[in-house]
């Protein structure tokens, strides 16, 4: 049966014995509750037609207010997906149309496809998936398979973290490292730290945070408690990595652009066997005290015709937040070629 609080739908599908399996197939009975059939199955049917045209291996009946499925196991998973898309739709905007049902289709054809897709690196926690989107993401991915130590350079936004920390979560989920390590530089951009309240632990988490939603985003809360207490995940300022050795670890080390070069050969020479390392960093966003040289800068130049070590640009065309993210990235981009020029001329 379906109840409803507001416009929340409690239940949405009453489902009667199902999986009857017949000749390898499976059926399922649907029951629709609170809908008027004709607006939700369309004129003669039509909707439901639509579906069985995109379904033709299986059977999709209605019969007064009950859907009737048969087909295989998997192809009925997605029509029940489908279903309940449009059940919901009807429910906020009180009809179905033809259109409608097609974009529905086409949309978990997309949803899928996404999921077969070899370039998945994990499922999020929330039924997402995480792939790279960008060609310059693919080429991150490809560099960290290829190579033990990986620097990531780029503007904001073009998914340098988020997909390290997939790759990382990867590696853990296949066993293929014991534990992943993941550090930031604290350096106060434009706030002081000893003016924040709490303690050390309270002052550093929001340097951290986006690292604490990307891990959201990918592992279940309770598994990612479990984690953390467990130290399989280890977030920690960069100060703490000082006199480690990090074995069988995945290690990422984010926002290096606010490194100095001690702390960047420090933590660079932390690996241990068996680990791989992912440094990302944005050249644009330095906030180093003035006349302190970023690590990160020094590191390309010192490090770039090193064996094993690969470096990947990612630029503004590769933002995968707000399509204005992308513009202002260009805009500031533009300013500070035209303000070298000026200095350049004066």
């Amino acid at each position: 049966m379906a109840s409803f609080v507001g416009n929340k739908i409690i239940e949405i599908l009453t489902l009667h014995n199902l999986e009857t399996r017949l000749d390898n197939l499976v059926e399922k009975l649907i029951t629709l509750e609170n809908i008027a059939m004709v607006d939700f199955l369309g004129v003669e049917n039509q909707n439901i037609r639509e579906m069985a045209s995109a379904f033709p291996k299986s059977k999709i009946v209605s019969r007064g207010n009950q859907i009737l499925i048969k087909g295989s196991a998997s192809e009925i998973l997605q029509i029940n997906e489908i279903l309940q898309s449009l059940i919901q739709h009807y429910h906020k905007f009180g009809k179905v149309t033809n259109e409608e049902v097609r974009s529905y289709i086409k949309q978990e054809a997309e949803h899928l496809a996404e999921a077969n897709d070899d370039n998945t690196l994990v499922y999020g926690s929330r039924g997402s998936i995480v792939k790279p989107k960008t060609a310059n993401q693919k080429a991150l991915v490809e560099a960290v398979d290829n190579n033990d130590l990986v620097f990531a350079i780029g503007p904001a936004g073009t998914g340098k973290t988020y997909i390290s920390v997939a790759m990382a979560v990867k590696a853990l989920k296949n066993k293929e490292v014991k534990k992943i390590i993941i550090t930031r530089p604290a350096v106060e951009a434009g706030e002081n730290l000893g003016f924040l309240p709490g303690d050390l632990k309270e002052k550093i988490d929001p340097y951290l945070r986006p690292i604490y939603d990307a891990l959201g985003d990918m592992i279940p809360a309770e598994k990612l408690k479990y984690y953390q207490e467990n130290n399989i995940i280890e977030i920690a300022p960069l100060a703490y990595m000082r006199g480690r050795t990090l074995n069988n670890a995945f290690v990422l080390l984010d926002e290096a652009q606010n490194t100095t070069a001690m702390q960047m050969k420090m933590f660079l020479t932390r690996m241990g066997p068996n680990s791989k390392v992912i440094v990302t960093g944005d050249q644009s966003q330095i906030d180093l005290p003035n006349r302190q040289k970023s690590g990160l800068v020094e590191s390309y130049n010192i490090l770039k015709n090193v064996k094993g070590i690969a470096f990947v640009e990612l630029s503004g065309k590769d933002v995968v937040r707000h399509k204005l993210v992308k513009q202002i990235i260009e805009a500031y981009d533009k300013h500070l070629d035209k303000k070298n020029d000026t200095g350049k001329k004066s």
